[in-house]
């Protein structure tokens, strides 16, 4: 292909592209939870003048020095931030030091020579401060005296040269107030100097460094040193208090008239002006000068509305503590008694101190601060859509345009100084609180000594109270939020920002200038001046439609109309020397050029200037200090929404001689801590707010104190925030959600009959905008944080699955009905928790803790657990109640009881979320925790299922053979110990004949452990047996509920007979509705793929199919008593024997009948005259297998007639009987024959009617004519009944198997 051809491709291919990206979504659902990211650039390009003021001699205005000087002192400023910075994170080196162990004493002169080396270079970077700072003082003298001459040599000093000096001597104010406070450097160089005296022993001419290292150890140890040098130089030779006090009046007027824009200026303001009213007051000329230019209630109110100024992020100062402090210093000043009677933080009395704190504590202001954060974001957000249709419109009127981008300025401005006002709050509020530390901090368990605490959390950790966290953490939400909308839209606002400076401009030069210059400055030539010099500076003349040339015409020939000037809007702002020149020159306009004068800029009288231009000039001047503020936009609200200071604490770090603080005394984890704790919905979406905190913090450490130690270790403790974090919200979205699960399932009736069931009411909780975070900014890192939700939350699935298992294997098997409440309230929370984000399957994370993934495995940690409780703890220890249907636990001791570990305490969300409802459904399953039936075994079908089910009846009958089996020789034993010859019971005795008689018969003393165990062994046969009709009954249930739900789909209908027939011949209605909508979808010729329909068609078929096989279940019990009469086959012989002349045999019979007829009645009598109460032991159970094993042995009618208990009960009737015909006969004798048989005779009543119960329910499901078994499928479903001959080898040919 020709080359010219393949361009002409990729242009057209480009062009396509380009023409599709406005289709093409880049942005995600995720919500703004976040604060700014970390700026690539924050440099003040328009603030601070890149070119460093060199275009201010194109304008000719002799500003030179001034110039000259406003460098100098930027370059110091810089300089001294730095060293301010390395001061602040100073740490001792003398701690990091190794001390020599006394077997190492002769290398002690090495170590002297390297700790001095260690050291040497940090004490370098200390006598660097020290010559700096000694420089400095001496520039800035120098600097003040030049201007402070009373001839006018030189033109200035500017407003920017003003904020210069100001700026430095702040700097120079931070940097002697961290030597004093920093107690590692002097300790340091104390060492230092031990070290150089061990060290220089042996040098030469140490003369020099002696001298260096006296001089740094005065700089150190005398406080205030910087100031005092500073005052020393100012006052050298000529005296500066003049612009020391214009100095003061403009802090004054710009503190009073709030002319700073953002708060580090005004922060500034507030720290050097005690400084400089007190140099000022420290010379004898004039002392008394500066009350009369600034009125002293004027500082006093200023210093009384401040007494806490912030000053670094955990160091404050105190405008009365300074003075009162170089007072001693300064002999003058010490006469100023009124200053020096202002109280200190710590000493303001009680009633004042009321008023700050609702002053300085940002709780106090949180109603206005949420109506001004509501308005300004309506204001915000309507604007915004004004520039986004102005936008979007062509030919607008320029009317229109101009007022929707003057009304984005203003907005823009209104913005600036919230963000810059509740930072401020922020920042003082945190002065204010390291002022005022706690005095009383809670004791904890952990913590038991108050002395122990850190200073740092007096003034942090229990400073801060649940409403003050919660405002501070609103309040940050406002200024992140508030920056972020500002920021999101800077390239859409920028040019209207700039076209509107533009227009404010040159309407102020071309239009009000140019009216003061027809009338008020008409006759005054050098006021005249000053304004051409304004105007040519600064007009835009090529913008200007109605004037071509400002000199075509003559101020006298213009007309009226030629006056009305029309601008094209112009995004063209003007530069940072443009502002500093118009500033100046108004200065000059309005001051006369002498700033000295009383009155002040503005309030100076003695101008001649008319009140309402005077009023126009003040308003354009402080607009141009807006300006520059809003020309840097993008570093504005990075400065203004930086709140990484909250972070710091070197200063306390030092005073507690810690390395770090424990995390719970980080105000950024405080914040995020108490979301968490106080679960307010209307902070949980701001949970990652202070995250930025860290962000901030990291930014400041890098760029600003330029410490890679910082930051590691604000990168050490985020990495273990964020780990804390998501840990416990995954906690509180797992609780919420589970208490929300529990709270569903709780039954109505109970919460509606409790009087205070609000309580098991959840309270609503918003998630939705945590889990759409995907990407979350920490350090520079992006963190996929729904990803890690997902992962840790199916964890705490497992970790609760696997909870509830072990606390269920603790336990004995009552507690089934809790462990199925739990999983049902653990499978909703999965259900509720899986529509937000992408859990894994709750079935496989329930086999998988079962230990069931295999799929030839059909056993699991339940059903284990189920068997391994029936074995050793159920069948032995349990009794039945037939009357109730519920096996309780015996109350004689146990019988070969299970041997359990105590249950763990596991968390509380592993129960049912919140404690109440915890404690509701630990209630409800107290009342199935003494006793196992129905609902019980509802619980163990379910939890079981099809699967591990036919496990546990297999286990089962085996047991109930292997019991039988072990039952032989003890039957045998019993056998042979009866007599030979057994004959019925006399009537002639009565009941106490027959009573002896048996007692006669029974003669089992020798083997009594015999006749206990076998007992034992018959009442663990009849719970087994009794556990399976439970089962039976349960099973048909859940049968019979399923074929209602499944039959109308299967076309089944009850016929006229009882029997259920169906109702179509060929198909279901299920098959017949989806083979007709698979009929009309593959007809249809939009069908491109019809196969998809069709295999669905045939799995409906396949689905009828199953769901009819499995109509015609069988019997649960049925089964289990076919097992147990093959079982029962094998001893036959042994237990039934045949007679020998084919009748009953009444006297000489030992079958299993004998045998339990004697148990039968040795118990009943036992149960009576024995306190042990077997009975209480046994239960019901006894009956039930004694009456199956004799019916399903054929024994049931001979042990109806030959049972002693029967033939005593026939005995007592009959002499009841004969008893009431004699004392019918004869009233006058009553004899109380039955006296003291009563106990027994009721006893043996109950038990004639429970075996009837028995052998009337095992007549009823296995009739020994036809008997009936079946078989279980491995899936657990029973097959259909089939029939089979009761023969002696039917247990080698019962199916197993389905066949």
């Amino acid at each position: 292909m020709h080359p010219l051809t393949q361009y002409e491709c990729c242009v057209a291919f480009a062009g396509f592209s380009f023409k599709l990206v406005p289709y093409f979504k880049f942005q995600d659902d995720q919500p703004d939870v976040q604060g700014l990211a970390v700026l690539l650039s924050s440099e003040r390009y328009a603030t601070n003048s890149p070119i460093e003021y060199s275009d201010v001699a194109a304008y000719r205005l002799s500003l030179g020095e001034d110039t000259k000087a406003i460098n100098q002192l930027n370059t110091l400023i810089q300089e001294g931030k730095e060293m301010a910075s390395l001061l602040y994170t100073y740490r001792s080196c003398v701690k990091a030091l190794p001390q020599l162990p006394d077997s190492m004493k002769h290398n002690q002169a090495d170590l002297y020579l390297e700790t001095y080396q260690v050291l040497d270079s940090e004490m370098s970077r200390l006598r660097e401060i020290q010559r700096w700072q000694a420089s400095t003082a001496s520039k800035l003298a120098a600097d003040m005296q030049r201007f402070s001459r009373p001839e006018r040599l030189v033109n200035g000093p500017t407003i920017t040269h003003f904020w210069s000096m100001l700026k430095l001597l702040d700097v120079l104010l931070q940097l002697d107030h961290l030597k004093n406070a920093k107690a590692s450097i002097p300790n340091d160089f104390s060492w230092y100097k031990r070290t150089f005296t061990q060290v220089s022993s042996q040098w030469q001419d140490t003369d020099t460094m002696r001298e260096e290292l006296d001089d740094l150890q005065i700089f150190l140890s005398t406080r205030w040193a910087i100031l005092l040098n500073l005052h020393a130089e100012m006052f050298r030779t000529n005296t500066v208090e003049d612009i020391l006090q214009v100095l003061i009046v403009f802090c004054v007027e710009s503190l009073e008239l709030d002319f700073a824009l953002l708060f580090p200026e005004r922060h500034t303001l507030l720290r050097v002006l005690p400084v400089l009213v007190v140099l000022a007051t420290s010379s004898e000329k004039e002392s008394e000068s500066l009350y009369k230019r600034v009125k002293i209630n004027r500082l006093l109110n200023i210093f009384k509305n401040d007494p806490v100024i912030p000053a670094f992020p955990d160091l404050h100062l105190s405008p009365a503590a300074i003075l009162k402090e170089l007072s001693s210093y300064f002999q003058n000043f010490s006469s100023q008694t009124r200053l020096l009677a202002l109280p200190a933080p710590h000493e303001i009395p009680p009633r004042e101190l009321q008023e700050y704190q609702r002053q300085y504590l940002i709780l106090n202001h949180m109603g206005t601060i949420r109506a001004e954060h509501d308005d300004f974001s309506i204001c915000f957000a309507s604007a915004l859509n004004q520039m986004i249709t102005l936008k979007s419109s062509d030919g607008v009127d320029n009317d229109w345009s101009r007022d929707i981008k003057g009304n984005m300025y203003d907005i823009v401005v209104e913005g600036f100084q919230l963000l810059s006002r509740w930072t401020g709050r922020i920042w003082e509020q945190c002065a204010w609180k390291f002022s005022r530390p706690c005095k009383d901090p809670p004791i904890s368990d952990s913590q038991q000594n108050p002395t122990t605490f850190f200073d740092y959390e007096k003034v942090v950790r229990w400073n801060y109270t649940t409403e003050e966290r919660r405002a501070l953490l609103e309040l940050i939400g406002y200024i992140k939020s508030i920056g972020l909308m500002m920021q999101h839209c800077d390239t859409l606002v920028s040019e209207a920002l700039w076209e509107t400076i533009h227009m404010e401009v040159q309407d102020f030069v071309q239009d009000k200038l140019d009216t003061m210059l027809r009338t008020t400055f008409r006759k005054k030539k050098d006021l005249s001046r000053i304004l051409s010099d304004m105007r040519t500076l600064s007009a835009d003349w090529m913008a200007n439609t109605s004037k071509a040339d400002p000199e075509q015409h003559s101020l006298h020939q213009e007309t009226e109309e030629m006056r009305q000037n029309t601008f094209y809007p112009r995004p063209v702002a003007p530069t940072a020397a443009q502002i500093h020149c118009l500033q100046f020159l108004i200065c000059e306009l309005v001051s006369g050029g002498n700033m000295r004068k009383p009155g002040g800029l503005f309030g100076n009288s003695g101008s001649g200037i008319p009140v309402e231009d005077l009023k126009q000039l003040e308003t354009f001047f402080y607009k141009l200090s807006f300006f520059l503020h809003i020309l840097d936009y993008t570093a504005t609200i990075g400065t203004l929404t930086d709140l990484g200071f909250l972070w710091f604490r070197e200063f306390y770090l030092e005073s507690s001689r810690v390395i770090q603080f424990p995390i719970e005394c980080s105000l950024p984890w405080m914040l995020v801590d108490h979301v968490i704790e106080s679960q307010d919905a209307g902070l949980l979406e701001s949970i990652l707010i202070p995250i930025d905190l860290y962000n901030d913090s990291a930014q400041h450490a890098l760029t600003c104190l330029k410490q890679r130690f910082l930051y590691d270790e604000i990168e050490a403790e985020v990495d273990l925030c964020f780990d804390l974090l998501a840990q416990k919200l995954n906690e509180i979205i797992f609780t919420y959600y589970k208490s929300c699960a529990a709270s569903t399932l709780l039954d109505s009736s109970f919460t509606y009959a409790c009087d205070d069931g609000e309580k098991y009411f959840v309270k609503p909780l918003r998630f939705d905008a945590i889990f759409k975070l995907r990407r979350v900014m920490v350090l520079g890192r992006t963190i996929d944080l729904r990803s890690l939700i997902t992962q840790r939350m199916n964890k705490i699935f497992r970790e609760n699955i696997d909870f509830l298992l072990e606390r269920f294997e603790n336990g004995d098997i009552c507690g089934v009905v809790e462990l199925q409440q739990l999983l049902d309230i653990l499978e909703l929370t999965h259900q509720s928790v899986s529509r937000f984000l992408e859990l894994d399957s709750y079935s496989l994370m329930l086999s998988e803790m079962q230990e069931n993934l295999s799929l030839v495995s059909y056993s699991s940690r339940i059903s284990s657990q189920i068997w391994s409780e029936m074995q050793t703890d159920f069948l032995p220890n349990f009794i039945l109640c037939n009357t109730t249907q519920r096996f309780v636990r015996s109350i004689k001791g146990t019988h070969h009881s299970s041997q359990r570990s105590s249950a763990s305490t596991g968390k509380p969300y592993f129960y049912c979320g919140s404690h109440d409802l915890t404690m509701a459904y630990q209630g409800l399953a107290g009342l199935y925790r003494d006793f196992f039936g129905v609902p019980h075994m509802f619980a163990v079908v379910k939890l079981l299922g099809s699967r591990s089910l036919p496990a546990i009846i297999r286990a089962l009958l085996d047991h109930i053979s292997s019991k039988i089996t072990g039952m032989v020789p003890k039957i045998t034993a019993l056998q042979e110990a009866l007599p030979k010859s057994i004959g019925l019971l006399s009537f002639d005795g009565g009941i106490a004949g027959c009573q002896k008689i048996i007692h006669e018969i029974l003669t089992w003393e020798a083997k009594s452990e015999v006749k206990t165990e076998v007992l034992h062994d018959l009442k663990e046969i009849g719970s087994a047996l009794y556990w399976m009709s439970i089962l039976d009954i349960v099973l048909r249930q859940i049968d019979t509920t399923q074929f209602m739900q499944s039959a109308p789909w299967l076309g089944l209908v009850p016929g006229n007979d009882g029997q259920v027939k169906h109702a179509y011949t060929d198909n279901t209605p299920f098959t017949t509705l989806l083979s007709g909508a698979t009929n009309a979808v593959t007809s249809s010729p939009a069908c491109s793929n019809p196969s998809t329909f069709l295999v669905m068609s045939k799995q409906a078929e396949a689905a009828s199919l199953l769901y009819k096989s499995n109509l015609n279940s069988g019997s649960v019990l049925e089964y289990a008593l076919a097992f147990t009469s093959a079982a029962l086959d094998r001893h036959y012989s042994k237990w039934s024997a045949t007679p020998k002349t084919g009748f009953i045999d009444i006297t000489t019979s030992k079958d299993f009948y004998r045998i339990f007829s004697g148990l039968q009645y040795s118990y009943l009598e036992e149960s009576i005259n024995n306190s042990s109460k077997k009975q209480e032991m046994l239960g019901d159970s006894v009956a039930w297998a004694g009456c199956t094993i004799m019916y399903l042995l054929g024994q049931q009618q001979h042990f109806e007639l030959f049972d002693f208990s029967y033939q005593f009960l026939n005995v007592a009737e009959v002499e009841s009987a004969t008893v009431s015909h004699y004392q019918s006969s004869d009233r006058t004798r009553s004899p109380n024959f039955l006296q003291g048989y009563e106990g027994i005779l009721e006893a043996m009543r109950k038990a004639r009617r429970l075996n009837n119960h028995v052998f009337s329910m095992l007549r009823a499901r296995c009739p020994l004519e036809d008997k009936v078994a079946c078989a279980i499928k491995p899936s657990g479903a029973p097959l259909h009944r089939m029939k089979f001959m009761n023969t002696v080898s039917a247990f080698e040919t019962l199916p197993q198997r389905a066949t």
